[in-house]
């Protein structure tokens, strides 16, 4: 069989990475390829797009057999990518030890603690990897374990924030748990943020300042609530973190600004202040409304929290619902400020006794609701022109402010019935556990008002209704 004849033009260069047969050889770990090409002339040095040369691909994929085969061949073991890696980078990185014993033993002139551009020495990036047994190993050859990258990042700040906690453990008697990267940020800060619970559970076991902040005012609740981690939350909170920092923003108004419901939740179980402002002086209620969280909301109103607190617009957590005319926010606040009027003993006839009652802003307790939404319905269009709901609204203590809240709704030149819909169910709402008929509340109030042909209008259609029922008749 005549012999193969290969020349170099076989083996063109990959357009993309700028790669040649040698540098994929190499990777692949094909020594015979390797050793054919080199006998060939091979280019022993070139580099790809990424300034990697075939030893130093031999050093990222641990293939030492080959790296010797380089090295004979007149590599430059003094080689680094664009980024300043050399041997030892890559090698560190990969976690191939007996790349790093062959550089140490027989390649002296390879620096061991040299940074890339970064920063970072073969031991920062052999802990930012998780390779465990190369942390050991390089902390053996005593390498620098104080050196930090160009971001202020200690070996332990770049172990916490991937999660590797087994390296974090082997660096705990070593490293300053409260070193400070240029952001200001400890370990802790960045082992919530990544939600590496492990780490943090480490870290708080070895007495790390649990509620030192960054730079940005934030400590390590803001970034784990920010990025959702539960589990994480929950541990800082029972271990007793501020859970009112405020920087930019309360650990309360992020977990609302990502919408974390349970978080939330957690938070206020916490006693966290929920009447706490951020950088716009925006409560929590304000930021709720503004994302139209509706769960949020009603868990906000159930915890009593102050409906009267302006932004820095003069603007309360109302006045932003109505202009984003989002009724069933605006009917939400106007029924808990009112239901906090009448805990308060101001006003609502009938309604005594609700004190010490807890705000439920369903209409559970509200018996046949469903006759009494039609009436109120046939009320509201039918039979009260433009301005009769307002009149009926200011006899049952509605505000100018809930009036104007409700009428900036606007669906046409009939807005008004949907207005008086909506303050007739709000009004119910408040009157439900009064232990009166609502109807014959609605009858009295509308004759008051001097409105007697809606009243007679509407006594007829609800005791026909309940007498169609067979039931005893309202009035």
């Amino acid at each position: 069989m005549a012999a193969v004849h290969i020349r170099p033009s076989l083996f063109p260069v990959s357009v993309q990475v700028n790669r040649t047969a040698l540098h994929w050889a190499v990777a692949g770990g094909n020594e015979n390829v390797v050793k054919l090409l080199l006998e060939f002339n091979a280019n022993v040095d070139i580099e790809d797009k990424f300034g990697m040369t075939p030893a130093l691909l031999a050093g990222w994929f641990g293939h030492l057999k080959i790296l010797q085969i380089l090295v004979n061949a007149g590599a430059k073991v003094t080689a680094a990518n664009w980024i300043g890696q050399s041997l030892h980078h890559c090698a560190a990185q990969q976690g191939h030890l007996d790349i790093i014993n062959y550089t140490m033993d027989d390649l002296e002139e390879v620096p061991l603690d040299k940074p890339d551009q970064n920063g970072k020495t073969p031991l920062l990036l052999a802990a930012e990897n998780g390779r465990l047994a190369m942390v050991i190993h390089l902390r053996a050859l005593d390498c620098d374990h104080q050196l930090k990258d160009k971001e202020g990042n200690n070996i332990g700040h770049l172990a916490a924030r991937q999660g590797h906690v087994d390296v974090l453990d082997n660096l705990m008697d070593v490293i300053f748990t409260e070193a400070r990267n240029q952001d200001g940020q400890r370990a802790l800060h960045l082992a919530a943020e990544g939600g590496h619970l492990d780490c943090v559970k480490l870290l708080l076991d070895n007495h790390c300042q649990i509620n030192v902040l960054c730079n940005q005012d934030l400590n390590a609740l803001h970034y784990a609530v920010r990025q959702g981690h539960q589990d994480i939350c929950r541990l800082l909170v029972e271990e007793g973190i501020d859970v009112n920092a405020v920087g930019k923003y309360a650990s309360l108004h992020l977990a609302i600004k990502h919408n974390f419901v349970q978080l939330v939740k957690l938070l206020i179980d916490a006693g966290c202040d929920i009447n706490i402002g951020d950088h716009r002086q925006q409560s929590a209620l304000h930021l709720a409304v503004e994302k139209r969280q509706l769960a949020i909301v009603e868990m906000l109103l159930k915890n009593n929290i102050n409906l009267q607190l302006q932004d820095k617009q003069g603007k309360t957590a109302l006045d932003l619902a109505a202009r984003s005319q989002h009724a069933v926010l605006v009917d939400m606040i106007i029924k808990t400020e009112r239901f906090n009027a009448r805990r308060l003993g101001s006003w609502e006839a009938g309604a005594e006794g609700q004190g010490g009652s807890a705000l439920d802003l369903t209409f559970n307790c509200v018996q046949n609701l469903k006759h009494i939404r039609a009436v109120f319905w046939t009320l509201a269009t039918k039979h009260l022109k433009a301005d009769d709901w307002k009149k009926l609204a200011e006899h049952w203590g509605f505000s100018n402010k809930h009036i104007n809240a409700m009428e900036t709704q606007w669906t046409g030149n009939n807005s008004y019935k949907e207005h008086g819909y909506r303050m007739l169910l709000i009004w119910l709402h408040g009157f439900a556990t009064s232990g009166n008929h609502p109807i014959k509340e609605l009858y009295e109030s509308l004759v008051k008002i001097g409105n007697t042909k809606a009243a007679e209008k509407i006594r007829r259609q609800a005791n026909a209704q309940e007498e169609s029922q067979q039931r005893c008749t309202v009035m």
